[in-house]
């Protein structure tokens, strides 16, 4: 199952990095693509959407999914 986000506040490499880092720690992802200028994120597995979303703003940046 894919889960696509849309994150907002990223501006660079270390933010991509960051976010990728953060989702890939949330229990049931098998695969995270983040993708700067697009401000997207694509996530591989069954994990929780809301835990999804969580992780990504400890991390201090916007996330929702895409509907």
């Amino acid at each position: 199952m894919t889960t696509e986000l849309i994150v907002s506040g990223m501006t660079c490499g270390h933010c991509e990095t960051a976010v990728k880092n953060a989702l890939k720690d949330v229990p049931g992802v098998e695969d995270v693509r983040v993708d700067l200028k697009g401000g997207t994120a694509a996530v591989e597995g069954n994990a929780d959407a809301q835990a999804l979303i969580a992780a990504v703003t400890e991390e201090g940046y916007g996330a929702q999914v895409r509907q």
